[in-house]
């Protein structure tokens, strides 16, 4: 085995390295849920397939939620997710029991 000396300085900037590294990881692995995910009208058209117009009607008639921020409108991605689940229609083939 191979013994290797360095001065006790270098040493200690090392380990904050190293910190600063497994910090940095950290932040990166953190996955946010989904109710803290926020898109924008692009964000929202393209995943609904719908228009700038039938979004703006959405929001005027309080049928999606919705913050702003100047001109810019965000929408929380749990709000999209809950307007698609009150709207959603079963197929009489799926999984009954006869």
């Amino acid at each position: 085995m191979q013994v290797i000396t360095i001065e006790s300085e270098t040493f200690q900037n090392l380990l904050e390295e190293i910190g600063e590294i497994k910090s940095k990881l950290d932040d990166i692995n953190k996955v946010k849920p989904l109710s803290e995910t926020w898109l924008d009208n692009q964000d929202v058209c393209q995943t609904l397939h719908i228009s700038k117009r039938t979004l703006q009607h959405y929001r005027d008639t309080n049928m999606l939620a919705y913050s702003q921020i100047g001109s810019k409108i965000y929408y929380r991605a749990s709000d999209l997710e809950s307007f698609l689940n009150q709207h959603y229609t079963e197929s009489k083939f799926s999984s009954k029991k006869k």
